[in-house]
């Protein structure tokens, strides 16, 4: 399980659900997330470059858009205060997150600090009308910045959604060095039915267990089906180390030439295209586990570490960046797809109705940007994912279970098992430690000491505090509890794995595991999801 170069230890804490658990990934220990960005309506960017780094120890020579001077301000803002740590370097891949409202008037001004021989470069906002420019050169799909110089777009914020933007000029090159970013735009108005049912339901919950509200909104469009309780951005990029070395090489012969004069430009080889690297938000596994902003990245500030509680709507937002499409798997339940760049889908004969499709996987086209809801619950698993059990005296092992209308337990939105399904409550595992479901379960676990790789597995089918002792009574337990790794009285949550479908992807540099692949974790009420970093 070493990649080529271990830059740090991790160990596992959480459950790896079937069918992945035969990965056995380690995992970190806190998982951050939400989705961070800078705040408008003026945004001031420099393009330049930095080294960024991977999993193997790789310190590979990149492009990327930074903050010219401080930003107006950091989203979300739980309380009111900053994400801890919060800040904008002056390059990072992605660039920065910008977040705007929509109906609001936006002004990006663009620096071009790249080296000379990198020539001119540039933003596309890819289905937002520009407003016309007073400043920059005239360039092949946009206006650019000359080197040292600026250029400024300005437009309105368009309608609600997640979109990319990325580098207009000699895109071949400078989008695989890094020139590429997100744009959120808020919704003007939110749905006043975003703030009732089981959106204020979650809300209390996770205010009764001492969680802030990390959203941007509470809606991601202008709908009431758009209502969300979380949310996460994804950026799935793949890299070429071949070109980025070339570049450098390149860079450093020219040294510093005049701009425009002869020789002075670079003439990098973009094809045959060979990636070694595939990232999520600028990192590949398992460096896409650590928090936002952790100072290990300084140029690779955002994570890819999705974390919720049963029945939360979890916003994602996904953008292709980078050349490849990449076919991306959410273990544990389908994604229901809201809208593509900015543009709801709703049904052609009933406004009210959302006509998104549900995806198996969410594959990302280059340059395409996607919302999705993807929610997890227990439906399914046919036993009690509680560890609920009626002769047990632990009170945590007798809460009760009340269905409403479509089945789940939304009535008391504070207990531990909230959103819990029904229909499995009481319903045990594993009665007996071994065998072939011979306490009567639906399911029967292996032996731990066979299984994949015995101590590194989580531990424990179950949701909640000491779960896993209380299922079975006072003189069984569930195997393979009580591992190294995860004690059953501390054991608390599942996780599963996230990953590309191309399984080269799956790897850093062709060692596996590594990639666009990360893991999802669901714990329940009491575990609070700490975000701020």
């Amino acid at each position: 399980m070493n990649l080529t170069t271990r830059k740090k230890a991790i160990s596992i804490t959480r459950l790896l659900l079937a069918p992945m658990v035969a990965v056995a990934l380690l995992l970190t220990a806190t998982a951050y997330g939400a989705a961070p960005g800078i705040t408008g309506p003026t945004f001031n960017l420099t393009a330049q470059p930095a080294y960024i780094t991977q999993p193997d120890g790789q310190m590979v020579y990149s492009w990327g858009y930074g903050c010219s001077g401080a930003p107006g301000g950091f989203a979300p803002k739980p309380g009111g205060a900053n994400l801890a740590n919060a800040n904008c370097p002056s390059m990072q891949v992605p660039g920065p997150t910008l977040i705007v409202t929509e109906g609001q008037p936006v002004t990006v001004t663009l620096t071009n600090n790249l080296p000379t021989a990198a020539g001119n470069t540039s933003i596309l906002f890819p289905g937002i009308t520009l407003q016309p420019f007073t400043d920059g050169v005239l360039g092949l799909l946009t206006r650019e910045a000359a080197n040292g110089a600026t250029v400024t777009y300005r437009f309105t914020a368009p309608s609600p959604g997640t979109r990319s933007y990325y580098s207009g000029t000699q895109g071949d090159l400078q989008v695989e060095m890094g020139l590429y970013g997100a744009i959120i735009v808020l919704p003007a108005n939110v749905p006043a039915s975003c703030d009732t049912g089981l959106s204020a339901a979650n809300l209390a919950a996770e205010a009764h267990w001492g969680e802030s509200d990390f959203r941007l909104a509470h809606a991601a469009y202008d709908h009431a089906k758009s209502c969300y309780d979380r949310e996460y951005l994804f950026q799935f990029s793949e890299m070429d180390p071949l070109i980025h070395s070339q570049a450098l090489a390149q860079v450093t012969a020219r040294g510093n030439c005049t701009a425009g004069a002869v020789g002075c430009s670079l003439q990098v080889a973009t094809e045959p295209y060979h990636p070694a690297y595939f990232m999520v938000n600028g990192r590949s596994m398992p460096d896409d586990m650590d928090p936002n902003y952790a100072f290990e990245y300084p140029h690779q500030p955002y994570n890819g570490n999705p974390h919720m509680h049963p029945g939360e709507q979890v916003l994602l937002r996904i953008i292709g960046q980078g050349r490849w499409q990449h076919p991306f798997h959410e273990h544990g339940n389908h994604v229901r797809i809201l809208g593509r760049d900015g543009n709801l889908i709703l049904s052609a004969s009933d406004a009210n109705s959302l006509a998104g499709p549900l995806l198996f996987t969410t594959t990302t086209t280059p340059g395409l940007a996607m919302d999705g809801i993807f929610y997890w619950t227990g439906k399914g698993l046919n036993w009690d994912a509680y560890g609920h059990n009626p002769a047990s005296t632990d009170p945590l092992a007798q809460l009760p279970c009340t269905p409403d209308a479509n089945g789940y337990n939304t009535g008391a939105p504070t207990a531990i098992n909230y959103y819990e399904w029904c229909q499995d409550h009481n319903k045990p595992l594993q009665a007996a430690p071994f065998g072939d479901v011979a306490g009567g379960g639906p399911a029967t676990l292996p032996d731990p000491n066979l299984f994949t790789n015995g101590a590194w597995y989580g531990g424990s089918p179950y949701l909640g505090p000491n779960a896993t002792v209380r299922a079975v009574g006072p003189t069984g337990t569930t195997p393979p509890s009580g591992t190294i790794a995860n004690p059953p009285t501390s054991e608390a949550g599942f996780a599963f794995m996230w990953h590309s479908h191309n399984e080269r992807e799956i790897t850093t540099n062709n060692a596996f595991p590594g990639g666009m692949l990360m893991m999802m974790l669901v714990d329940s009420r009491e575990f609070v999801i700490d975000e701020s970093n």
